[in-house]
């Protein structure tokens, strides 16, 4: 389907740091990933958001066509950078004519209300779009005419940003609709990842996430897979949310069925021993 990023930390690191450099970045990830379970080749569209000094207000910078393709990414990588950010690659589930627009991330930013949030998702909604009728009637109006793409990343962004303008916090937010359209079209893959700019919230629901808060590194990294063969990485059981913040990371299970602690797990520890504390 499809890979992601995102990260956030005490100091700016450049762009091509984190999704160009790495030798299993998410810039080769779009030819050759690793560990994805679903499609083989993101070259359906991609994108990067990021926070600039000073300003809460996200950026964005997004193309139709594969990242490999595009020069100018790899001069902006190069050169910009940012405590914060979100970047994905994207295999479409089904062809359509939205091109850019269905290239995540997602934002919301109005020029009189503009919001800080950054969103992506890693999956596929079974049944789109009929599994859904229900629950996008739950929505404004408005929500649903100023979605940006006629796809099931779209909608899931509006259903988020819905619970978001309501003042839930990410985490939440992301539970809230995981649940929602698990009930809807059970068997969808819901992998979201989410950030404000100072934290991030993600889910993994059917497809891979790791996660990576080095010691002293004051910064945290969600991602569908490793840049690198770091040790630090820790893989995300599958049906748990992902709160994190530049001091540490928390895991707490979406399903009871996946474990019956709420386990704190702080970097480098393993994934399954349900522990306290989590410093980053």
């Amino acid at each position: 389907m499809c890979r992601h990023l995102a990260w956030t930390g005490e100091r700016p690191v450049r762009l091509g740091a984190l999704l160009a450099e790495p030798p299993h970045a998410l810039y080769r990830q779009s030819w050759a990933p690793r560990r994805q379970r679903y499609g083989t080749v993101n070259a359906d569209g991609f994108g990067v958001g990021w926070y600039a000094p000073g300003d809460p207000v996200p950026a964005r910078y997004r193309r139709a066509g594969p990242v490999w393709a595009d020069l100018s990414f790899a001069d902006l990588a190069r050169v910009v950078h940012a405590r914060a950010g979100l970047a994905a690659v994207r295999d479409a589930t089904l062809a359509g004519a939205d091109g850019e627009a269905a290239a995540a991330p997602f934002a919301y930013g109005p020029s009189k209300t503009p919001g800080p949030w950054l969103f992506s998702h890693n999956g596929a909604v079974t049944g789109w779009p009929e599994s859904l009728g229900k629950l996008s009637a739950t929505l404004p109006p408005a929500a649903l005419l100023s979605l940006e793409a006629r796809n099931d990343s779209a909608l899931l962004w509006a259903l988020v940003l819905h619970r978001l303008r309501s003042g839930e916090p990410l985490p939440d937010a992301l539970a809230g609709v995981v649940a929602e359209v698990a009930a809807a079209a059970p068997g969808s893959r819901l992998n979201l990842l989410l950030t404000d700019g100072v934290s991030l919230a993600a889910t993994a629901w059917g497809d891979t996430l790791w996660y990576l808060a080095p010691g002293g590194a004051d910064r945290a990294v969600v991602a569908s897979e490793p840049y690198d063969d770091d040790p630090g990485w820790c893989e995300v059981p599958d049906r748990t949310l992902v709160a994190a913040t530049p001091s540490g990371v928390t895991l707490t299970p979406l399903d009871p069925l996946n474990s019956p602690d709420s386990p704190d797990l702080p970097p480098g520890n393993d994934p399954t021993e349900p522990l306290k504390e989590s410093p980053a």
